[in-house]
């Protein structure tokens, strides 16, 4: 568990936007290293040493030619920003909570399932795979995804920063392959190599990953039951994810007094003033919580131990958050009450849409106008931010974003 949680982070640092030194898209290697061609030679040995066949590895590199556009994906990640505010705006997006929604209905038997064998609940499951991939998208699939193999066996021979992290992965791969989990063309995911339902890197699909639908292998595509059990049993086991406990609450803390500080039962919370933002009661008195603030007068939160078993996922406290609200609007909860400062509602699906269309009719591409806002929509609307000199350049698509594109009279 250990490794796959090093794993998640590193590709968390990857898609950050760290610069490093590349080879140039398209060139080949510097004098003082092999050609791609003469790497995946030398590299046999390390295969066949994980436990590779050696069958399996000439399949697999027999034409297997580098994927140098990953060079490109590692240096230009675009490096927006957000507020958290802008950032629940996205992630909890009406798309989202409406195909969330449906997904739900769709496989409450497997939900039910997950619930009964590990005791975590519907709405942490669904925000997790809404998150990680927006339940398995098939227009992302169909539109960003590329093959794994060459882009883990070209970032391991050309980039020097990480390259025994890429080897790694690149031999993770190889052995799936040589399981039988997946074929090189199933094997298809981000320019880093994450796959599937809930993004798994190789590694992590060799040590989180077990097969929970009982087809004899592991896999986190098709069925989602694998990718979906294999995180339950992880937010168990390395979170400690506690059974029938809510992960937390957003609350108002009285003004005129200082809250206690440290984990405490809610009844103490309750006797110390603090309550529920929405007007209801605490479920669990007994149980313990403990106060967050994330932004200064912004809306302030009670989080159980189910909170932190979840940030065993991600180590980011705002991922987390993002993750449990959508979780919870996606089973009937409302949005949070209290505003975050400088905050604007969140635009609708049909806005995005608009946004996306204007964007794209001015030049700036968003890949696509499905109303699911990604790096490219981002990075466009950020691109068009500093043209036209609107600050921040924040990327962030919103509604005061739509309003100066309408201003452009763009289709």
């Amino acid at each position: 568990m250990k490794t796959a949680a090093r794993a998640r982070r590193l590709v968390f640092a990857v898609f950050a936007g760290a610069v490093v030194l590349v080879f140039p898209a398209g060139a080949r290697a510097r004098g003082d290293r092999p050609s791609f061609e003469q790497w995946l030679r030398s590299f046999r040995p390390r295969a066949l040493a994980r436990g590779v066949s050696s069958d399996t590895y000439s399949r697999v590199t027999r034409d297997l030619q580098p994927d140098t556009a990953v060079f490109e994906k590692l240096r230009t990640q675009p490096e927006i920003h957000e507020e958290l505010w802008q950032y629940l705006n996205r992630c909890v997006s009406e798309w989202r909570i409406t195909t969330g929604r449906a997904k739900r209905a769709e496989h409450a038997s497997l939900l039910t399932r997950i619930e009964r064998d590990f005791g975590v609940e519907p709405p942490v499951i669904m925000g997790l795979w809404g998150i990680e991939s927006a339940y398995g998208d098939p227009v992302v699939q169909k539109n960003h995804a590329r093959a794994v193999i060459p882009a883990l066996a070209t970032l391991a021979w050309g980039e020097p920063q990480r390259r025994r992290y890429w080897e790694q992965e690149f031999l993770d791969a190889l052995v799936i392959v040589d399981r039988g989990w997946a074929t090189p063309d199933e094997m298809r995911g981000s320019w880093a190599g994450a796959m599937g339902h809930t993004q798994w890197m190789p590694s992590v699909w060799l040590t989180v990953g077990f097969d929970y639908d009982g087809d004899g292998r592991v896999s986190p595509f098709g069925p989602p039951d694998d990718a979906l059990g294999s995180s339950a049993r992880f937010l168990v086991e390395r979170g400690k994810y506690r059974r029938g406990e809510h992960w937390g609450y957003e609350v108002r803390v009285p003004t005129d007094a200082k809250p206690p500080a440290g984990s405490r039962s809610y009844a103490a919370w309750m006797a110390a003033g603090v309550v529920r933002a929405d007007g209801a009661p605490f479920a669990q008195l007994e149980a313990t919580a403990e106060l967050w603030v994330p932004v200064k007068d912004g809306p302030a939160f009670l989080l159980g131990p189910n909170f932190y078993a979840v940030r065993s996922y991600n180590p980011s406290m705002n991922y987390t958050l993002c993750l449990v609200h959508l979780g919870d609007r996606i089973v009937g909860g409302e949005p949070f009450v209290q505003l975050f400062p400088g905050s604007e509602r969140p635009p609708t699906l049909a806005e995005v849409q608009e946004i996306q269309r204007r964007l794209t009719a001015l030049g700036f591409d968003t890949g696509g106008t499905d109303g699911r806002v990604g790096n490219d929509t981002m990075a466009a609307a950020q691109s068009f931010q500093r043209k036209i000199g609107m600050a921040p350049a924040d990327g962030y698509a919103g509604v005061t974003l739509l309003t100066r594109l309408r201003e452009t009279h763009a289709p």
